[in-house]
């Protein structure tokens, strides 16, 4: 059967097949760990579900405009004004299914064909797809000095007369990274200067560490909304935990909302009305619901760490941020892919290869499960990679001895 040679381009999505993947062998009853998806085991914000469920009892479930309630769009505004410090108007949003739908519709709106978007290494695993699903050309840009920290020269390097956008995700998803404000400064100043746009994927804006700020790009730019190269995108699934739900949104000049709005218009319509009302009681509520949740993932990133300390081989860069870590295990000398792989064979352990984040020999590890989960499934990883550990260890009932070291 024949497909496209676009959609034949597509790669799968590494996180949801993993996490399928896991899924399989717990129906079997296998005793799997999952360290592969950012997802927190929290319950809904109470606000949110009486929001939900307010509307439900209605029975009034019916189209909404296409880029949003108007209420959810007046809680977004709020939200922008008092965390952005920016005063925007309906205009310059649209709510969407979830960030990724914000980020495509974005990618579709002001990429052409054989345009160019950089993407700072290492980078989430579905920026390389989107670009290409809108016929664009991703070019990938890694730090020289071997950190996962950008540079403003590297980018300049990479820029060409086709380069259209750049896309920042600060704190950084995988590495925890938090960039700093003197490179996010010099990056709005580039961009605004050359006309490119960048497109600031700020959905881990909540959830930083130690004190820490992710200061909004916003904050360095002397444009206003309308003539700024500056696009926001942000949502509920990670700062509520309400991942399930699939509300994100954008924060933009009003002429590329309109363009986004056709676009949703003849994708999926508006989202979910009851999504939408759950997101809008959220953004309403209490929000200590927040930093309750910021200090759980804070300890779990803290015990993390300290359990990837006696894994001997292995180097890791502190998170400022986000859910997850990417340890360095390069020195096993194996392909990222092929380490998962044994790893969820030898161990039942889920995690993501570095090299979908563009960062081979490494592996994305989600502190964003139970601390048990964390303690064991790094256990696991000593037993079946660190010769100095114990050759025999419990796997569920199981009783495994190592005998590939």
């Amino acid at each position: 059967m024949a497909v496209s040679h676009l959609a034949e381009s597509i790669q799968e999505s590494p996180t949801l097949r993993l996490s399928e993947q896991a899924r399989i062998l717990r129906a079997r009853g296998e005793p799997v760990i999952h360290l592969g998806i950012g997802e927190p085991k929290n319950k809904t914000p109470i606000s949110a579900l009486l929001s939900a469920a307010a509307r439900l009892n209605t029975g009034d479930i019916k189209y909404t405009p296409t880029d949003g309630m108007p209420s959810l769009k007046k809680a977004i505004i709020q939200y922008t004004e008092k965390n952005y410090n920016r005063l925007v108007a309906p205009e310059n949003l649209i709510v969407s299914t979830g960030a990724k739908q914000s980020i495509y519709n974005i990618l579709f709106t002001v990429v052409n064909p054989k345009e160019e978007v950089i993407l700072l290494a290492p980078h989430w695993v579905s920026y390389p797809e989107m670009i290409k699903m809108v016929s664009g050309v991703p070019v990938v840009v890694v730090p020289e000095d071997g950190s996962f920290h950008p540079s403003l020269g590297d980018i300049e390097q990479a820029v060409s007369s086709t380069t259209r956008a750049i896309i920042l995700n600060s704190p950084n998803n995988p590495s925890g990274v938090l960039y700093s404000e003197d490179f996010i400064a010099e990056i709005v100043e580039f961009c605004e200067r050359k006309g490119i746009y960048l497109i600031c994927d700020d959905i881990y804006q909540k959830l930083t560490f130690d004190g820490k700020i992710s200061v909004p790009a916003y904050h360095y730019t002397m444009e206003d909304i309308e003539s700024s190269h500056l696009i926001v995108v942000n949502g509920v699934s990670k700062m509520y935990g309400m991942t399930g739900f699939r509300i994100g949104w954008v924060v933009g000049p009003r002429k590329l909302v309109k363009v986004m709005t056709n676009i949703q218009a003849q994708m999926t319509s508006n989202p979910p009305v009851i999504s939408q009302a759950a997101a809008e009681g959220a953004l309403l509520g209490d929000q200590s619901f927040v930093e309750s949740l910021r200090l759980t993932v804070q300890n779990n990133r803290d015990v993390m760490l300290n359990e990837l300390l006696g894994l001997n081989g292995v180097q890791v860069t502190k998170p400022d941020g986000t859910f997850y870590c990417l340890p360095d295990f390069r020195s096993f000398r194996m392909t990222s892919t092929e380490l998962a792989k044994f790893l969820l064979e030898k161990a039942l352990v889920v995690t993501v290869p570095g090299s979908e984040f563009g960062m081979d020999g490494y592996l994305r590890l989600s502190y964003a499960g139970s601390v048990k989960d964390i303690k064991d499934g790094i256990e696991r990883l000593k037993w079946a990679l660190d010769p100095e550990s114990s050759d025999e260890i419990y796997i569920g009932s199981r009783k495994l001895t190592r005998d590939w070291i």
